[in-house]
């Protein structure tokens, strides 16, 4: 057990961008959001799974909606608590922790709002292991779990609670809503008990953020080498070097759908790579040869600061370093695959998945 003051904040927020493969949200607002509630509400508990009893009543609480919309319609902080409101009257009990859906700029801090607001731990896990687009693209929902109810809050005080037959039913109304209530809004659900969480989660998703974001503000100050520290940490393979050359971005269905074109330099001169994205960047090809597929991450660093660019940060002129991350081993059963693979998860027929360490062996 140990507690998140505004330092730790501030890595676990950077490095959960690096996780979230480009997506999970804005990392500057989720930041501010969550270092007022510490400021407020003061430091918040962080339990390990295996530190949890098994009857315990747990609740994940996170944002969903397309990155791009975030940047320009902020919340207001309390739309977490609202939404967690809506479980609870649902399910007619308060919980005894809160837990992450997913590693993201905004996702991994979302949680911390209801946590620091009502005084409970957070749970040192989440249901992906990185960031994943839809509700239903948890491990939780692979082992059986259904998200029922969905407690919805958006920042004008709307509210809403959600009954769907299936999961994917579940992320469908929810992202109606979303588009109804401006393109971003927060959720609770996926309630469990302790025993399920141990079995299903994705462990140490906050102390893996908190390093690597302490990995690149100590590699900044000048006192390790970011490379090699990020390297042994993630097993990342490096895929490319290049300069942004376009950007084709649209918001549409709740969602940020787009392309990015990069151009090499140094060791990639002459070399091209295209990286397709929803809200998360989900197939890199170099020279058209797929180097790496969701569900690994695919993750970009601006050469100069080695900050992560997420995909509503791309522009022109970027120049980025490309690597490949392994996903949680969860995700590379075949259950797993049939939910986040690119041929049935993102509909890429075209393309099979390999691990990342295979395809660039």
């Amino acid at each position: 057990m140990r507690y998140i003051g505004l330092q730790e904040v501030e890595d676990i927020s950077l490095g959960a961008a690096v996780m979230a493969s480009g997506g999970g949200g804005n990392p500057y607002l989720g930041t501010l959001i969550a270092k007022e509630c510490v400021n407020t509400y003061g430091p918040i508990q962080l339990l390990t799974l295996d530190e949890i009893p098994d009857d315990w009543k747990i609740a994940v609480s996170m944002g969903l909606g397309a990155p791009s919309v975030l940047v320009e319609k902020v919340p207001n902080g309390r739309e977490a608590g609202w939404a967690m409101e809506v479980l609870e009257h649902a399910v007619g009990h308060g919980f005894d922790a809160v837990m992450a859906s997913e590693a993201g700029g905004w996702n991994s801090l979302h949680p911390m709002l209801p946590a620091a607001e009502r005084h409970l731990p957070l749970i040192d896990a989440d249901g992906m292991g990185r960031a994943f687009p839809q509700l239903d693209m948890e491990t939780w929902s692979v082992a059986g779990l259904s998200c029922n109810p969905i407690g919805v809050a958006d920042e004008r005080g709307n509210k809403l609670c959600v009954y769907s037959h299936t999961n994917k039913m579940g992320e469908d109304i929810c992202r109606s809503a979303t588009v109804a209530m401006g393109g971003n809004i927060s959720t609770a659900c996926y309630h469990m008990t302790g025993r399920f969480a141990k079995d299903h989660s994705v462990w140490g998703t906050y102390t893996l953020c908190e390093t690597v974001g302490r990995i690149i503000r100590l590699g900044r100050a000048g006192e390790l080498d970011t490379y090699a520290e990020l390297q042994k940490t993630l097993r990342f393979k490096e895929l490319f070097r290049g300069k942004i050359q376009d950007v084709e971005r649209r918001t549409e269905g709740g969602f940020t759908r787009g392309l990015c074109q990069l151009e090499g330099f140094e060791d990639y001169e002459g070399s091209s790579m295209e990286v397709r994205f929803q809200n998360e960047y989900l197939v890199a090809s170099v020279n058209g040869q797929v180097k790496c597929v969701t569900p690994d991450l695919i993750v970009m660093f601006d050469t100069e600061s080695f900050y992560p660019i997420t995909s509503e940060q791309l522009k022109y002129g970027c120049r980025a370093l490309v690597v490949g991350v392994p996903c949680a081993q969860q995700w590379r059963t075949p259950e797993g695959l049939a939910v986040v693979g690119p041929e049935l998860g993102f509909g890429y027929p075209d393309i099979a998945y390999a691990p990342v360490e295979e395809l660039n062996a």
